[in-house]
């Protein structure tokens, strides 16, 4: 039987032209993150499931790959259940590993810690435009910091990155407080324990609407009059710091006007520092999926994609849950797949690229005369030139249209006579 030449339902090969793409996205973003303090570091691919399967990730730990135990440890015959059989994934984030990685090594690490990190992660996803089942991460967090700096750097950082990666793209920054989620539904009526599926439902709202999040609650069993106040709330918000410190008032004393204040002075702050052009807007309604968020969450939005480009928030418990003792972090992941699908349908292409030129040489040509080419090339590379040396194919044309989407614009060519052209 032939092997099967495609990648596996939900991974891509990259070709050359893109991934000449990806490598400079990736260095920008690492550049901008650099300049801002953070350190880059590297954790596995592959987990502990029973770290995996923490119920830190929400949904995601349904789209766990799992990874089979190994040589005497598999003994499928005597299995009773998937934990006879599994011990460990493939990450599907790089928060969790990051929270175990603090853990085991803080002692060697200062305080704050401003970590970079970049690299693969996997979900057993329904692949779409823009989404894969295996795709890159790009993160920045700030572990050991309790005030809003940590959020304000990270708001800063990255839209610094956006703004440098995609300068033609305006995009938006909304921002909201769990702890403002749960000071609105409390106001409203709604009992602690109903919380999770209110906001569930309500995360829906760029899909079905405010009408349809209404329709959703009432069909849940949930008061209509609740339901008619909780709607009023996000009706009444206004977008800027100061309609966040008015949500702030309305909700009252306690928790949820304390964050109230917290995230107006965050957007005050940002809106005077960043050299960034871009929005921020309080959104309410803005939820995000993983359950390990605790305070501060944030998505952007960009002009040209429908979903997020990037996200984030304050993830205080979940170093607590290796340790014993709570940590306070946050983080922003930008979805680097969708910022290379945004740039691949605007016909990008890198600026500044570095001379790239090739050296093709007709087939039978004498090892005195290659020797004398290969020569030539290392030469031209001492002096910063990209060359290649390729024998010239029989259909020079298309080799040449080849080697152009690779980016090379200069070609030399070498025949076995001098007079030949």
């Amino acid at each position: 039987m032939a092997l099967k030449k495609k990648p596996v339902t939900g991974m891509k090969d990259i070709l050359p032209a893109e991934m000449q793409i990806r490598e400079y996205v990736m260095n920008q973003i690492k550049d901008t993150y650099r300049k801002f303090g953070f350190s880059q570091i590297e954790t596995p691919a592959v987990e502990h499931i029973e770290n995996l399967t923490s119920k830190q990730g929400g949904d995601n730990e349904k789209l766990i790959f799992k990874i089979l135990k190994r040589g005497e440890k598999l003994d499928v015959a005597a299995a009773t259940c998937e934990a006879d059989v599994v011990d460990g994934g493939l990450r599907y984030d790089l928060t969790l590993p990051l929270s175990r990685y603090y853990a085991n090594n803080s002692a060697s690490l200062p305080s704050p810690f401003k970590a970079l990190q970049m690299g693969s992660v996997w979900r057993a996803d329904r692949p779409q435009k823009g989404r894969f089942r295996q795709f890159v991460q790009c993160d920045i967090d700030i572990l050991g910091d309790p005030t809003s700096l940590a959020e304000i750097e990270l708001i800063l950082a990255t839209t610094a990155a956006l703004g440098k990666i995609c300068p033609d793209n305006s995009f938006t920054v909304r921002i909201n407080d769990r702890r403002i989620l749960r000071g609105m539904a409390a106001y409203c009526g709604f009992p602690e324990d109903s919380y999770d599926q209110v906001f569930i439902i309500l995360d829906k709202m760029d899909k079905i609407g405010m009408d349809g999040v209404k329709e959703e609650l009432i069909q849940a069993g949930y008061d209509q009059d609740k339901v008619e106040r909780y709607m009023g709330l996000f009706a009444q918000a206004a977008e800027g710091a100061e309609g966040v410190r008015q949500m702030g008032e309305l909700l009252g004393q306690g928790e949820a006007k304390d964050a109230c204040e917290n995230l107006a002075g965050i957007m005050d702050t940002v809106l005077e520092a960043s050299e960034t052009k871009f929005a921020l807007s309080f959104d309410p309604t803005l939820v995000r999926g993983m359950s390990y968020y605790t305070g501060t969450i944030f998505e952007v939005s960009m002009e040209g994609f429908g979903g997020s480009v990037a996200g984030g928030g304050r993830y205080d418990k979940m170093i607590g849950k290796f340790t014993g003792m709570e940590t306070p972090a946050c983080g922003f992941s930008i979805g680097f797949e969708r910022i290379v699908t945004i740039l691949l349908d605007n016909g990008f292409t890198v600026p500044h690229q570095e001379e790239k030129k090739a050296y093709l040489f007709e087939k039978g040509i004498d090892r005195k005369q290659l020797g004398q080419i290969i020569r030539q090339a290392s030469e031209e590379r001492k002096a910063g030139v990209q060359v290649l040396v390729a024998q010239m194919n029989k259909n020079k044309k298309f080799q040449k249209e080849q080697l152009q989407k690779e980016g090379y614009r200069q070609f030399q060519e070498f025949y076995k006579d001098a007079l030949k052209k």
